[in-house]
């Protein structure tokens, strides 16, 4: 993680006074949410199903608007936003799907790839890039397999991997260990804090406790669409 004065962070992701209702249903997804997600955290953000967590990254997104209040995000202000430049500002981050989301005509390789090919990358790059960001999944030996050649904690990290190749700001994992096998969980969060590490900010959905006591770190709650917790916890793993 990068170090620093706190004051001297850059803030990745910040919701200000954020409220959200949908229309159609008149529910109050998110209520009066500030929070702060600075450059270089790993922030897991935990809480039950329907109290707000998907809300949240759909506003970080730009998949939604807010109701009241402000979100930025990667310098962009999403209020004033520009339909035009959402794919821009999009770029500047990386998604991790629960269920991968992988094309299965293309390999390991080719999956990672298309990210730059989209974005019309320079061959030199993405022959550069594509190879080096497979082994740091520890993919190397997979890089011409096909995803149903793959398992479960392997389509996982192909999946990492790509939203990797483009060096993002900030990655977003949407339970991420959601579809995998438990014991393979510890190591995808591994690989996560491997890559913030190196200073990538990263912020993880997740329903599953174990993993949060097992790693600690800044825990986000979100309860009934409002921050119940938010503190930097010691894990099981510390000494």
């Amino acid at each position: 993680m990068k170090k620093g004065k706190e004051g001297a962070r850059l803030s990745m992701v910040e919701l200000k006074n954020v409220s959200v209702t949908y229309a159609s249903s008149g529910v109050d997804a998110l209520n009066n949410v500030s929070l702060k997600i600075n450059d270089g955290d790993f922030a897991f953000v935990v809480g039950s199903s329907g109290a707000g967590k998907s809300t949240m990254i759909k506003l970080i997104l730009k998949e939604i608007d807010a109701t009241s209040g402000s979100v930025i995000v990667n310098g962009y202000n999403l209020d004033k936003l520009k339909r035009r430049k959402i794919p821009e500002f999009r770029r500047t981050i990386g998604f991790v799907f629960q269920d991968f989301r992988l094309i299965p005509s293309m390999t390991v390789y080719e999956n990672v790839a298309f990210v730059l090919r989209v974005i019309d990358a320079p061959r030199k790059y993405i022959r550069k890039r594509v190879p080096y960001v497979i082994s740091l999944v520890g993919l190397q030996a997979k890089a011409n397999s096909y995803p149903n050649e793959l398992s479960g904690g392997e389509k996982q990290r192909v999946a990492i991997a790509r939203a990797l190749v483009n060096d993002p700001k900030l990655i977003i994992a949407d339970e991420p260990t959601g579809n995998i096998d438990p014991e393979l969980s510890y190591e995808i969060v591994e690989l996560l804090k491997g890559i913030n590490e190196c200073g990538t900010t990263i912020l993880m959905v997740t329903h599953e406790h174990d993993l949060v006591r097992h790693f600690g770190g800044r825990i986000i709650n979100i309860t009934q669409g409002e921050v119940v917790f938010d503190e930097v916890i010691g894990g099981a793993n510390e000494v």
